[in-house]
Formats: structure tokens, sequence, C-alpha cells
């Protein structure tokens, strides 16, 4: 059991990352040590109250047993102290806890996931979450995937925390499209088995990095799904880790779609200017629309075989969605590519340029974005 008293987070003091233990229970002390140990986190150890000045302060996270109630009541209070106990029928806690001015009542062991995932907060350093944008196109060939590596590598070059997420098994790989496919590091096979927390660290370290971002794809096995519960586990610890989070999303939306759908803030539906292109997209559009609020058009480019291309505007009506952009044409693109030179690579080109316009218009955390 863990209940909740307010609502804030504790910060990251000093950018200290030790969480604080208070207990004298033998039995209690063993199991936060295990779940410190779990977390990767080594707390700071004490009986009572700190005789180190600031160390009750400045600790990320304090954990008081219910046997050291007695020895913290009327210490300075502070947000993120936790009181952990062991008796599920103890009425008596909650009123215990607002003498101490704790955050949070927490009943081993019913509450073990949500106290381990407290305390990886903590060893992560987790401040504010990646802006995660997806890009989708409204039919087959309608430039998503490129516009995805586009923004992935504008980003990256500004000095954010840039990591590429290839979210369409039938994609053929956007490694390849980064000239990366021989690039060391794992790919969405290795990560089936996810479930739960994965440590945002060690997902961004065992990626692949090409281009100054890190990229999980699909590697050129049989594999072309891994399960939902995985799909969320590695966004999660994407989000965490702060910067900016690049999705290329397939046009069917299956179960693994719909989880990385909803860990988007915002969508980019990629459409051509025809009309074709953009009844195949409303039927795209509807199923997205499901699981994600905020979805905007990107017009693809117009090209000179398009006599009758619709103006940007007036696909955005047809579909109801709001208009993020025109692509431009960039005609020497598949040259690039071909000297490995990835999409939005030349900083003067007009994809780099509507790259950059783009997360000027969507501002977010630079560096590491308050994380790790």
């Amino acid at each position: 059991m863990a209940g909740v008293i307010t609502c804030d987070r504790a910060p990251v003091a000093d950018g200290r990352r030790t969480p604080l233990i208070v207990t004298e229970d033998v039995d209690l002390l063993d199991d936060l040590l295990r779940l410190c140990a779990a977390a990767g986190a080594r707390p700071e150890v004490h009986h009572g109250v700190p005789e180190r000045r600031g160390s009750w302060e400045s600790a990320p996270l304090v954990l008081v047993g219910d046997d050291a109630v007695e020895r913290v009541r009327g210490v300075a209070r502070r947000r993120g102290v936790v009181l952990v106990g062991r008796d599920q029928d103890d009425s008596g806690v909650w009123q215990r806890a607002v003498e101490i001015g704790a955050d949070h009542v927490l009943v081993l062991p019913d509450g073990e996931q949500w106290l381990m995932d407290r305390i990886a907060d903590v060893a992560e350093g987790v401040g504010r979450p990646a802006l995660t944008v997806g890009v989708i196109g409204g039919r087959g060939g309608a430039g998503a995937s490129t516009l995805a590596c586009a923004l992935a590598v504008t980003s990256a070059k500004s000095g954010r925390r840039t990591l590429l997420v290839d979210a369409d098994p039938l994609g053929g790989g956007l490694d390849v499209l980064l000239g990366g496919e021989a690039a060391e590091g794992m790919r969405w096979p290795a990560f089936a088995q996810s479930r739960g927390r994965v440590a945002g660290g060690a997902l961004e370290e065992s990626l692949p990095e090409m281009h100054a971002l890190r990229v999980l794809s699909w590697d050129r096995g049989d594999t072309v799904a891994v399960p939902p519960e995985a799909v969320r586990a590695v966004l999660a610890a994407a989000r965490r880790r702060g910067g900016a989070v690049v999705v290329d999303l397939p046009r069917r939306v299956d179960e693994g779609a719909a989880e990385a759908l909803a860990q988007l803030d915002l969508g980019l539906l990629v459409v051509p200017p025809e009309l074709r292109a953009v009844a195949a997209a409303k039927r795209v559009a509807s199923g997205v629309g499901m699981v994600l609020r905020d979805l905007r058009v990107v017009v693809g480019p117009r090209r000179g075989r398009m006599a009758a291309a619709l103006d940007p505007e007036e696909v955005a009506r047809l579909l109801g969605l709001p208009l993020a952009g025109e692509l431009p044409v960039e005609g020497a693109l598949s040259v690039a590519q071909g000297g490995g030179h990835p999409p939005g690579g030349a900083a003067r080109g007009p994809l780099a340029r509507f790259c950059a316009a783009f997360w000027e218009r969507v501002p977010v955390a630079t560096g590491d974005g308050g994380a790790e």
C-alpha cells in the first residue's frame, strides 16, 4: 500500500542522489537496502536525525521507518519524506505521517514497486522529461522516416540529448537511413523481455551512436514486433533522460504503436499534397487520434509532376488538423544519403532549416534536460 499526502516531488538538492534512511528496525532496514540496491542507489543510513549538518535537508529522498517517528518529530519540515511501515491495519500511521510532515505513507511489501521507482528516480537524477515527438506517414512513401531522422539530427546538432526511436518494424531500419547499420549497439529485439522500469542511463549507453544522437532501431533478423509492455518500459526510460525523443511510427496502430502514441507530446502526420494521399491520411489520423490528442499536419513537398497539388491550408482543412508546416524540396537528398550524410545533415539545406524552425517553435530543454 502507498498513500499520498501531498503531490510535490522532492528536489535533487545540491546534485545529491543519495537517499537517506532513518530506522532502527533491522528487518525493515534489510528490505529498504534491498530495494535501494535493486534501484541502483547507495543510501545513507541513520538511527535518528543525522548529526551531520544539512544531511536531512539536502537528501533528495528520506525514508523514515515507523519505529523512528519519535526520533524525527520536531525536525525541520521538508518535501520528499516517506513514512515506511509494515502493519497494514495500523490506522494511526497517517496521523504520525502528518506529525513529521511526510509526503507519503507506504506499507511493505505491497508498496515495494512504487518505492523502488522513487528510489530509482533519485539514482538517475530524473528532471524534466524529454519532449517526445512522433512522426507518421499519411500514406506509404510520404517521407515520414526522412523527417523523423532530420528532426533528430538537427536536435542533436543544437546540443540536445536526442534519441531516435524506430517504432516501425517493417520500415527497413532507421539505422540504414542514417548510414549506421553496422554500428555497434543493441536493437529492439534485445529489449523484447523488458518489463517494469528500465534504467535510462543504461538504455542510452547500450544504443548505437550516430551523428551525435542515440538510435533504437531494428536488426536484420526475423523479429517484427516486441510486446507492448517492452515498448512502454523502453520509451518511459528514454523520456526520463530529458532532451528530445523522436519516434518514427507505423501507419497501422497495433498494441505496440498504441503504447508509443500514449507517450508522445505531439505527433506529426506527413501528407503529400494530393487528394488520394489526403484520403489515406484521414484513415490514419482517425486511428492515431484515438490515442494521441495533439496531432498536426506536415504537408509534403510540392514536386514538379504534381500539376494539381493542394495548398497546405487545404490539406489541413480537409483533415481537420492544425498545420505544422510544409516540407521543402531538397533535390540532393538522395545523393547526400548515398555519400553518408543523414537527412537534415546539411546545416544550410532546406530540410535542416525546416527542422530547426520546428524546434524553435516547440522549445525543449538543452543538454541533459535536467536528467542524469
